[in-house]
């Protein structure tokens, strides 16, 4: 009686945790990482074109820096190749440091050129004022920093600059060979929802 209810059992049992074994392998291979569904998604929305203009104070000197050295370069090069430079620079309305605070440039910026001094820019621009408090543009590219209008790119956005793509165009405004401080004049032109 005991081996014929153990049969019984055992010809229950196996189907059962066959199943469980075949339906979980089905819900893990139909596991989705992304799922379609209702939420608000603007970037189809009629697009806005702004024009930012501000000044750019990279501070090497003194007590206070917002430019530090985080990766010397072995090489004894006068373009500073593989040099990285960490940043947290002022961005004003004006020229004067004093000027009214808009944001700050936050991110990196590595002398890439063995040839000329070109930088690799990888920053964000955080606002903390007025309509764009809080919302931020990132930009990547190359800064021939001798040249008298530089060209990067805008990538991306946040909150107010959602989507945004664009350029910037760089002006050395002031250069101070001595200190190695420097104000840049910033025109940012950006397509955004």
């Amino acid at each position: 009686m005991l081996s014929k209810m153990a049969l019984t059992m055992s010809q229950t049992l196996f189907p059962m945790i066959l199943f469980m074994l075949i339906s979980s392998t089905i819900s893990i291979t139909n596991a989705e990482y992304a799922t379609k569904g209702d939420f608000e998604f603007k970037q189809y929305e009629e697009e806005k074109k702004t024009h930012l203009h501000f000044y750019f104070h990279d501070i090497v000197s003194g007590p206070n820096p917002t430019a530090v050295q985080v990766v010397s370069s072995k090489l004894t090069m006068l373009t500073s190749f593989g040099t990285v430079v960490m940043i947290d620079d002022l961005l004003t309305e004006g020229p004067d440091q004093g000027s009214k605070l808009i944001g700050r440039a936050q991110g990196t910026y590595s002398f890439a050129s063995k040839e000329d001094v070109g930088l690799q820019m990888v920053l964000n621009y955080v606002f903390v004022d007025g309509e764009y408090d809080g919302s931020s543009l990132a930009m990547l590219g190359r800064n021939s920093v001798l040249s008298d209008v530089r060209e990067m790119a805008i990538v991306g956005g946040t909150r107010v600059f959602r989507f945004a793509r664009g350029y910037a165009l760089a002006k050395t405004y002031q250069f101070n060979l001595i200190t190695g401080d420097a104000i840049v004049e910033y025109d940012v032109f950006v397509v955004h929802n």
